[in-house]
């Protein structure tokens, strides 16, 4: 049995360039009436979304989650935790391939140094299902303790 299921639709309208994507029926209402473009995908976002906004979205919430579980577990939970997913579309063979999220945490845990923070850090990505949903790309995390 799952433990969530989520969906949303997505209803374009035109070609592909001058086409516009809107999102409807999503299991929370949050992006319903929200466009997507292929110039907002490629070019200037324009006040419109695209899939790698979403998916730097959904990858920097689920790592913030395992990262502030992990270090629950071990004792030493954040104060505060400022995580960053930077997904990247590249051309590949010639097919636009996403390649690449880019994690950047930055993270006021009282009471955990440098190296045990790093351990757990990588604990937590092992964890993150949108890291293992993401096994194909390079996935590469820069995370740091502040104050």
């Amino acid at each position: 049995m799952s433990i969530a299921v989520r969906s949303a639709t997505t209803t374009w309208d035109g070609s592909l360039a001058q086409g516009t994507g809107t999102f409807g029926d999503t299991s929370s209402g949050a992006l319903d009436g929200q466009e997507v473009t292929w110039v907002s995908r490629t070019e200037a976002p324009g006040g419109k979304t695209s899939p790698e906004e979403l998916l730097a979205a959904a990858h920097s919430s689920c790592f913030s989650m395992a990262l502030a579980l992990t270090l629950g577990e071990h004792k030493t939970p954040p104060q505060r935790l400022v995580v960053t997913s930077e997904v990247s579309l590249d051309p590949v063979d010639g097919v636009p391939t996403i390649t690449t999220s880019k994690i950047t945490v930055r993270a006021q845990v009282p009471g955990v140094d440098a190296t045990t923070f790093a351990s757990i850090v990588d604990e937590a990505a092992k964890l993150c299902p949108v890291s293992r949903l993401f096994a194909g790309a390079e996935i590469t995390v820069d995370a740091q303790l502040e104050g």
